[in-house]
């Protein structure tokens, strides 16, 4: 199952109490104050993980504890600390306070952490308020609160080269035959309900991840369908290939299909709008595939592949061009 977003209720431990104590000893006098301090409270930490792809591991466990310090104890015991409560994510995901809506961090690459959640400090005991006119004293602190926070996780998948297109552009079969990904196919549109990633091999020392990005529709930018749930995976792709259908179901234009896509993207983020694109039309085993490249060709001023997924024609021509684009330096701004 995958998940994309998720809100967690997150509680750190609280600090442990210090120690009222003083030393009592035979042969010892005036053993004077020996409370200890308490430990601190364990905090919530989210970490990125790139051995996960969702965030389905964390479902169904939305309320995230750390343990609360030790109290202190007499003979200048010091409260042990509270263990802390990390949560697994995958990279990629971004971590915002969920009630005030500001992102805490954006957890780009595996290792990256944030603690959503404080621990509180241990109280003092005793024996720190001793000074040489208060040599008794019988003071301590209790420990501080941990904090609260809920939090709302959203996974932006980081891939090299996400798939784009109408629905049934045949984006997933094309996935399945360059990768080991086994996305569901079928000969209706949305199919894919969520994004499938692949990775693609290149010999020995080269590979790239792919995401099939479920199709769009006219309206997604302002969230028709799900519009919002899919194009915010293609905002940290290097590398779109923007797949053309040659004839749709619905018997719509084909060249129409791809401009309203590309307003899609303006509409939604103008810098995708600028991110390096390959156009390729689908299916070129179809008789009107030949005639709907030569269109596009004459619209777009540059040269449209056509590739089918089925007989393997034009993917050897896709597969080089996609690794031309991805030497050359780029950035990718997906923090919005």
């Amino acid at each position: 199952m995958f998940v994309d977003r998720v809100t967690i209720y997150c509680r750190a431990g609280d600090g442990g109490a210090g120690c009222v104590s003083f030393r009592r000893e035979k042969f010892v006098p005036r053993g004077g104050p020996d409370g200890g301090n308490g430990g601190n409270g364990g905090s919530v930490i989210i970490q990125a993980d790139g051995n996960i792809g969702s965030l389905s591991n964390i479902v169904g466990h939305k309320h995230w504890r750390a343990e609360a310090g030790v109290n202190g104890q007499g003979s200048l015991k010091q409260g042990g600390n509270g263990k802390d409560a990390m949560v697994m994510v995958p990279p990629g995901t971004l971590v915002l306070d969920d009630d005030r809506g500001h992102l805490l961090k954006d957890l780009a690459e595996h290792g990256d952490t944030v603690v959503v959640a404080q621990g509180g400090k241990g109280g003092h005991g005793n024996k720190h308020f001793a000074t040489s006119t208060n040599r008794a004293p019988r003071e301590h602190e209790e420990g501080k609160p941990g904090q609260l926070r809920n939090v709302r996780l959203e996974l932006k998948l980081i891939a090299d080269v996400g798939l784009i297109g109408l629905p049934n552009a045949g984006k997933s079969t094309l996935l399945s035959r360059m990768s080991r990904a086994h996305p569901e196919i079928a000969d209706y549109p949305f199919t894919t309900k969520y994004p499938n990633l692949g990775l693609v091999r290149a010999g020995y020392d080269q590979q790239f991840v792919m995401a099939d990005i479920p199709g769009l529709i006219e309206g997604a930018h302002a969230g028709v369908g799900l519009g919002h749930e899919f194009l915010r995976h293609v905002e940290r792709t290097r590398v779109l290939v923007h797949m053309v259908e040659p004839s749709p179901m619905d018997q719509s234009d084909p060249i129409e299909n791809f401009h309203q896509i590309r307003r899609e993207l303006e509409l939604y983020d103008d810098s995708l709008s600028k991110r390096p694109e390959i156009v390729a039309v689908s299916k070129c085993e179809l008789p009107d595939a030949a005639p709907a490249a030569e269109l596009l060709e004459e619209t777009l001023g540059r040269p449209v592949l056509q590739i089918s997924a089925v007989t393997g024609r034009g993917l050897p021509e896709l597969f080089n061009q996609i690794l031309e684009l991805l030497r050359q330096p780029q950035e990718v701004d997906g923090s919005a």
